[in-house]
Formats: structure tokens, C-alpha cells, sequence
């Protein structure tokens, strides 16, 4: 048995940032990271994003880093069991790994519609391979359609256009973004995905989806045939749990953690897309964030924490979407509130701050070109974190510097 100190499975954002958090925290053992992909550790944001090239994907880290650092990474390697009593973790080839502190920064995968072969014409996107098999489906000419009215969605169609290819977008919700993003600014990213060509059917369900030799041919249930020469199917992701519950973790939509990131077994941690965690801010309710700066804050955190410095993860949730020149960027949970009140930031850009019952101040959701709702957004999530409860007129005057409110 080889001991290795400290073992992180999982060598995506969180597992990348928390080995090298384990070094500037000043651990002086052994740090393995563990990845099951051939490649450095990527940035899997660009994968889907308009502009993206595949062939440029970048880098996490130099490959040099991890020698200066001291980090075992072990790429290209699968741990198939945790053996909790031993503290120890059996790898596809046979080999054991024992551990001090386990990190389990295992990801996401795309979640698949059953009975159809993927691969050819029909794709799910999370490795830099299918990021390029979609890409080689967006010549001019071509016709992607897309399952899905979610972020890798919208970001695929705004790819696809931008490379010459047509796009039709079928959402069987009512609406796109329906998970997270309000109406208002959903609304407002539809119309500039029609603006740009983007055919979208919303609120028709999928009848079936046949793949021939030069063709995908999906049938909604009114009745409709679309035929593509490709199809994306991106109807959300599910947490990589397996491992996890093999060694009788508990699971609550993902791996289940506690504020410090630590699981029912006091010696692993999780961290990233895979777990879900109380957030104090929202009353403890427990929440699993797929975003590449919660991913980095986690693995710092959990790095932290498996040294013992019992630092609770406290920060408020945060994401964004780049689609065409627009950025969306939502800070905290709107879930619960009551009242919105809108910012103008500029003629093409505002925000939206959300409200409970007691004017407390429960998330904010700004669109805009490049950079506009960037700032005002950060001074948001600051505001959210100090539970604050704004006047509702400061916050739509313009003139009101969101920094005074603090």
C-alpha cells in the first residue's frame, strides 16, 4: 500500500485549487490528485461559451506547477472503492492508496435521455472531446438542434451561430432558464437568440428522436418533425455520487456536506458540482451550485478545513453566462421572495433585486453587455451576505451608489 497523505479525486476546478491550497496552507505531506481524464486539468467554462476554440481550451495550471508544488497528479486514473475503515482507496489498477484527509471533488456528468446512442449525431457536452465533436457539427450549412433551455443550451446556440450553423432550440418547459433566472431576463436572452437566428419551440414535449445515416429526426408531440444533421442533448447534469455511496455516504442531490465541507465520515470532504451544502445565509437549506467560482471557493475551503481549521463555507452563491456581447450574472436565491424592484444600469443593462417579505435583500439578477452589471452585482452579493434590507427605492435609483447601502 502506497501512503499518500493527502488524496483529492477529482481533478476539475476544485480539485486543482484545493491541492495547491493544501501547499500555501502550508501542509508539507503528500498531495495526490487524482484525474480520470487524460489532460492537464481544463477550464471546462469555454466549452460551451460563444468564441470558445476547442483547440485552445486552457490549461487549469502548467503541467510544471505540479512539480514545483510538490503534487502527485495521477492523470488518467479511476479509484473504483473507498475503504473507509482503512483509510484507504483501491484504483483500477490494482493499487492501493491510503489517505489522511480524502477530498472527493468528483463533478458532474451531462444527464442523458435513455435508449439513444450518443456519440455520432448525438451529443452530451463536458469533456474537451465532445466539446469538439459538437464544434464539428457547427459548420456553415449545417443544422444543430439543441435539447434544452438551460445555460449549456442557450451558450451552444450562441456558439453555433456565431460558426454559420442553423439552430433550433426546444425547451419543454414553458420558457428558457426556468431554474434560477428570471423571467424578465430570460425573456430578454430569448429575443436576442431569435434576433440572431435561433429557432426556439418552448412548452412541446419530445415525442421521440430517431438517428439515420445523415440525420437526427426529433418528434415533438404536437406533431412536429424537426431534422437536424446533429443533436445536443442538455437537459442538465447530475452529480457524481457513485463512489460516494459505495462507501455509504449520505446523498442529498449530491454528496452530502456539512459547513466545513466534511461528510458523514470526519476524514472526507467534498467539494464542487458533485456535493450539496447548508447555506447559512438561507436558513441552512441545502444547495448544489454547478459554477466555476464555487467550485475554486470550495476547494479552498475544503483544503482548509481537512488541516482542521474548522472555517465554515459561507459564501454567497454566484453565477454567470456569456451569450453573444451579454452577460448574465445572478448573485443569492430568489426563492422566497416577494417583491423585485429594477436598476437601469444603462440603456441595454439592469438588475434585478429581489425581496422577502421583511425587505431583506435575497438575491440580485443583472443583464448586460461585457461588463455592465459586473460591479453593482459584487456590491449585491455583499449586501446579500450582511443581510441587509434595503430601501427598494436606492436600489432602483441609478443615482444611489449601491456601495452607501453597505
Amino acid at each position: 500500500m502506497v501512503t499518500s497523505g493527502m488524496v483529492i479525486v477529482g481533478a476539475g476546478e476544485a480539485g486543482v485549487r484545493a491541492a495547491f491550497a493544501l501547499r500555501e496552507q502550508g501542509y508539507q505531506g503528500t498531495i495526490s490528485l487524482i484525474g480520470d481524464e487524460p489532460h492537464l486539468p481544463y477550464e471546462r467554462p469555454p466549452l460551451s461559451k460563444a468564441g470558445a476554440e476547442v483547440e485552445s481550451v486552457r490549461a487549469i495550471v502548467a503541467e510544471a506547477r505540479f512539480a514545483e508544488a510538490g503534487i502527485l497528479y495521477r492523470r488518467g486514473s479511476r479509484v473504483c472503492d473507498i475503504e473507509r475503515a482503512a483509510n484507504s482507496l483501491l484504483l483500477e489498477s490494482g493499487e492501493t492508496l491510503s489517505y489522511e484527509r480524502l477530498l472527493l471533488a468528483t463533478g458532474a456528468s451531462p444527464r442523458k435521455l435513455p435508449g439513444l446512442g450518443y456519440g455520432k449525431r448525438i451529443h452530451t457536452l463536458r469533456t474537451v472531446e465532445q466539446a469538439a465533436a459538437i464544434r464539428g457539427a457547427m459548420r456553415q450549412g449545417q443544422h444543430l438542434a439543441i435539447l434544452g433551455g438551460g445555460f449549456i443550451g442557450l451558450e451552444l446556440a450562441a456558439m453555433g451561430r456565431k460558426l454559420g450553423a442553423m439552430v433550433t432550440l426546444i425547451e419543454m418547459q414553458p420558457r428558457v432558464l426556468m431554474r434560477g433566472v428570471p423571467e424578465r431576463l430570460a425573456l430578454a436572452l430569448q429575443a436576442r437568440h431569435e434576433e440572431e437566428g435561433v429557432g426556439i419551440v418552448c412548452g412541446v414535449g419530445v415525442e421521440s428522436i430517431v438517428e439515420d445515416e445523415a440525420h437526427v429526426i426529433i418528434t415533438l408531440v404536437d406533431g412536429r418533425h424537426i431534422h437536424a444533421d446533429a443533436l445536443v442533448v442538455g437537459i442538465g447534469a447530475q452529480p457524481q455520487t457513485a463512489l460516494a455511496e459505495q462507501a455509504g455516504l449520505s446523498i442529498d442531490n449530491g454528496i452530502a456536506v456539512d459547513d466545513y465541507l466534511r461528510t458523514d465520515d470526519p476524514d472526507i470532504f467534498a467539494a464542487g458540482d458533485c456535493c450539496s451544502y447548508p447555506v447559512a445565509i438561507y436558513g441552512g437549506r441545502r444547495v448544489r451550485l454547478e459554477s466555476w467560482r464555487n467550485a475554486q471557493e470550495q476547494g479552498s475551503a475544503a483544503a482548509a478545513n481537512m488541516l482542521g481549521k474548522a472555517e465554515a463555507f459561507d459564501a454567497v452563491p454566484w453565477f454567470w453566462s456569456d451569450q453573444y456581447d451579454l452577460t448574465l450574472q445572478v448573485a443569492g436565491l430568489a426563492d422566497g421572495a416577494v417583491a423585485t424592484v429594477v436598476r437601469p444600469v444603462s440603456e441595454d443593462a439592469e438588475i434585478l433585486f429581489h425581496l422577502d417579505g421583511d425587505g431583506r435583500l435575497l438575491a440580485a439578477s443583472g443583464l448586460g453587455r461585457g461588463g455592465a452589471v459586473a460591479r453593482d452585482i459584487r456590491l449585491a452579493e455583499m449586501l446579500i451576505a450582511r443581510r441587509v434590507h434595503p430601501d427598494p427605492a436606492a436600489l432602483t435609483d441609478p443615482a444611489t451608489k449601491l456601495k452607501s447601502l453597505l
